[in-house]
């Protein structure tokens, strides 16, 4: 835990008790604040009152003896209107902030120079998050990882020196943290997600644009329009910064990829070439993820790590659960679980990682738009087996174009995908589980949907799980 002494002998509220929420609380206590916590829901309630924290339905509380309320992110703060909690603070003249800026207040305090790698990006920001922690744990150093993954920031250990904090921030965090200051700010990318909370694109892209402008050292992807103007404006600013591109072709002086060899162009870095090779790093497959490996080595060097500390570390990377998982072989048959794509823009990360001979298993709760945007991809796919609400909408799409099945539960399809990919001629066919859909009309989450796909590709007749040896 990290004990926030900044509000030490003060009374706070924290509103919304998930597990940042409760770990917000504890961390506060710890610091000698006096911490009042709210929440919309009885099961947040009763788990702060399990905790031992004081709990008042803060619609009728005297705000002003509050020094602050901090909000969970989940919480909304503008759109699509804000929520109660955030009118009452407002009108007390109470600042409003999350529990990262928590975090940075602190270190400010403690530690100021401890190294901090804060990661955001409408995809990818997961695996470069995670790779970036194990890219520094595997060259000694010691890290701590969480944020939007994983453990709640305040749950870890207290910044250091000695210690780098590497953090995942969604844009609702980033939100809620003014005083935001990372000794390195990546931004992945930024495409249209989450407007229902930020109203409009710009309003969405602006909050992205907060966290590489704080950073002492930016590491920004070109891939998109809305990065691009970002460095645009760092540079007038006369600021430095680190450019990632997954093509080379737009490389102007930063980090770039020449097919799966990486190639830095940063003399700061030690190297101004060739670093590291992704050709057979399963984890890592797919031209999304050579911009999240440019990404985190930058982050690693910027840190201290050797070029050649870095290309160790990337060959040694077990990969994210759910986001292109190598789940195993049965013969030549590879099955990868990509649970975690619940959108078009996801599942074509996915598609375009294959060439060919793709057995895709999709479907669930469909989200605006559909597969439509995905039929450049069709030809790549020899087979899909549809699941769930979206089928008869899928289907449509597919009619003429992609062999399919309805197999309507996960089950089946799973049985149908290793049945036709075990008896094909393909070198490597591939049973891909990539919905494009939410997961919610059969199970609770896309980790749910994950877990049970790989469960049921575990119980398959032959099949070799990744990394046990061959029989």
């Amino acid at each position: 835990m990290i004990p926030v002494t900044t509000f030490s002998g003060q009374t706070v509220a924290v509103f919304g008790l998930g597990l940042s929420g409760l770990a917000a609380c504890r961390a506060l206590a710890a610091g000698g604040a006096n911490v009042v916590a709210a929440d919309d829901s009885a099961a947040g309630i009763e788990a702060a009152r399990a905790a031992g924290f004081a709990v008042e339905d803060l619609r009728s509380a005297d705000w002003s003896r509050f020094a602050a309320l901090v909000l969970a992110p989940g919480v909304p703060l503008t759109h699509p209107k804000p929520h109660w909690t955030v009118e009452r603070a407002k009108a007390a003249r109470v600042e409003i902030i999350g529990d990262v800026e928590l975090f940075c207040r602190e270190r400010a305090r403690i530690a100021p120079d401890a190294p901090f790698v804060a990661i955001t990006g409408t995809n990818g920001k997961s695996t470069t998050t995670a790779l970036t922690a194990h890219l520094l744990r595997a060259a000694g150093r010691d890290v701590q990882m969480g944020g939007n993954i994983g453990t709640a920031i305040l749950a870890l250990q207290p910044p250091s020196d000695e210690r780098a904090h590497v953090i995942e921030m969604s844009s609702y965090q980033i939100e809620l943290t003014p005083s935001l200051d990372p000794t390195v700010g990546i931004l992945l990318n930024i495409s249209p997600d989450h407007l229902d909370r930020h109203g409009t694109m710009a309003h969405y892209a602006e909050l992205k644009a907060r966290l590489p402008a704080s950073a002492q050292r930016p590491v920004i992807g070109e891939d998109d329009e809305e990065c691009r103007e970002i460095i645009e404006r760092l540079r007038l600013a006369n600021r430095s910064w680190v450019d990632i591109v997954s093509a080379r072709e737009r490389v102007g002086h930063g980090w770039y990829a020449n097919g799966t060899e990486l190639i830095s162009r940063a003399p700061w870095a030690g190297i101004l070439g060739p670093f590291a090779d992704l050709a057979g790093v399963g984890s890592l497959r797919g031209r999304h993820n050579i911009q999240n490996a440019l990404a985190a080595s930058a982050a690693a060097m910027i840190l201290g790590l050797a070029p050649e500390e870095v290309a160790a570390g990337l060959r040694t990377f077990p990969g994210l659960a759910h986001r292109m998982e190598e789940i195993g072989r049965a013969g030549a048959t590879l099955f990868i679980n990509d649970s975690k794509a619940t959108n078009a823009d996801s599942a074509a990360t996915a598609l375009a990682s294959f060439e060919r001979d793709i057995y895709w298993i999709l479907g669930g709760k469909p989200k605006e738009g559909g597969i439509g945007p995905l039929v450049s991809y069709f030809p790549r796919v020899t087979k899909a087996y549809l699941i769930g609400e979206a089928t008869e909408d899928f289907a449509a799409t597919l009619q003429g174009k992609v062999d399919f099945v309805r197999c309507g539960t996960l089950d089946r399809a799973v049985q149908e995908a290793a049945r036709d990919a075990g008896t094909s001629d393909a070198r490597e066919p591939v049973v891909l589980l990539s919905p494009a859909c939410a997961s919610f009309d059969q199970y609770r989450n896309f980790e749910v949907r994950g877990d049970a796909f790989r469960a049921l590709v575990t119980a398959l007749p032959g099949i070799v799980l990744r990394g046990a040896a061959a029989p």
